[in-house]
């Protein structure tokens, strides 16, 4: 009988879910999901849904406890969570019950190191930006194999050496490429779903300075007032590519997600890196600028700089982020994973 392949999926933003799915469809071999999965469409998929793991009182979850004691190894781990302690027994008694050949691990360094005591090789999914730190080192050294899902010429350069000699580098794993259309005269702003959205004086704001072209803002926007007539709030929907495929101009964050769809449309990009820890965002843009391949911008821009931003997001030469793309980069991921899976089952 094949072993199957558990993916272990982390709920922050929606970028983890699409590319797990993405590349599990992909896969010769059965393939688990595991993970907070209540909030994506799975439809069609194996599953193995755990329960949430957010700090008790709060919404938000930001990778850490708080706990002066928590081990140095680990990034959270708070006492007296029914929900931490219930999901680790969940993964547990599947892993007792499958004996699966891998687990990818995208991302969690707990989860990485309950399958290293658990005895099960890992894949383990590298972030952008420096993450140099004694957990991700060590959920690092403890992966049978290291995937970083973006391409090598926009990692950090701060990254060690035995690092990068570890890593698959599969390239972009989101928004397939796009057949190739004249693009409109408009701007399409895009939020994801992991940041804070839009605000909406903001978005007017910039769109007064711009009058000339429409706005279309896809993804949460927060706030009350009045808007230009160029201005138009989609909210979220389930055709993103095919609105950004009528862009002159892409905006939009750092994340994986984005700049896969502008390197995939070959889009000009004004990018606006968020706030990410290890620089997950900042750093990505920092490679995209030195490449030509975007306009950076950090925070949101004033009124006065959004003409200049646009005629330089114009100015761009598309053919530079579309050479980021490898088409091929999903069944080559998985073609990858079906390899170390097949050395993990003849070792």
């Amino acid at each position: 009988m094949t072993r199957g392949i558990g993916w272990y999926v982390h709920h922050q933003g929606a970028g983890h879910f699409q590319r797990a799915r993405a590349v599990a469809a992909a896969l010769p071999r059965p393939c688990t999901l595991i993970g907070t999965l209540a909030g994506f469409d799975t439809r069609g998929l194996d599953v193995l849904d755990l329960p949430d793991d957010r700090p008790l009182g709060g919404s938000e979850f930001d990778g850490r406890d708080g706990e002066a004691e928590r081990p140095e190894a680990l990034h959270y781990a708070p006492l007296n969570h029914p929900g931490v302690r219930a999901r680790m027994a969940r993964i547990a008694e599947w892993v007792g019950r499958t004996d699966p050949a891998l687990i990818v691990v995208d991302v969690s360094v707990e989860i990485a190191l309950l399958a290293r005591l658990l005895s099960v090789p890992t894949l383990v999914v590298r972030l952008a930006g420096t993450r140099t730190d004694r957990p991700h080192l060590d959920a690092f050294r403890s992966a049978t194999r290291l995937l970083a899902p973006f391409p090598e010429a926009l990692d950090g350069a701060g990254v060690p050496a035995w690092i990068r000699a570890k890593t698959h580098y599969a390239g972009f794993l989101g928004a397939p490429a796009q057949p190739a259309a004249p693009p409109g005269d408009d701007i399409v702003v895009v939020f994801g779903r992991g940041g804070a959205g839009g605000d909406l004086t903001a978005l007017a704001a910039a769109a007064g300075a711009v009058p000339d072209r429409h706005w279309h803002v896809l993804g949460s926007v927060s706030g009350s007032g009045e808007t230009p007539d160029n201005l138009h709030l989609h909210g979220w929907v389930d055709d993103v590519e095919a609105r950004v495929a009528q862009a002159a101009v892409l905006v939009g964050g750092g994340g994986d997600g984005l700049v896969a769809l502008a390197a995939g449309q070959a889009k000009r990009l004004i990018c606006l890196p968020e706030e990410r820890a290890y620089g997950e965002q900042t750093e990505k843009a920092a490679a995209l600028e030195t490449l030509g391949a975007a306009v950076v911008h950090h925070g949101w821009p004033k009124a006065s700089a959004w003409p200049g931003l646009v005629q330089a997001g114009l100015d761009l030469d598309p053919s530079v982020i579309a050479n980021l793309y490898r088409s091929r980069a999903i069944r080559d991921c998985a073609a990858q994973i079906e390899a170390l899976a097949r050395q993990i089952d003849h070792a």
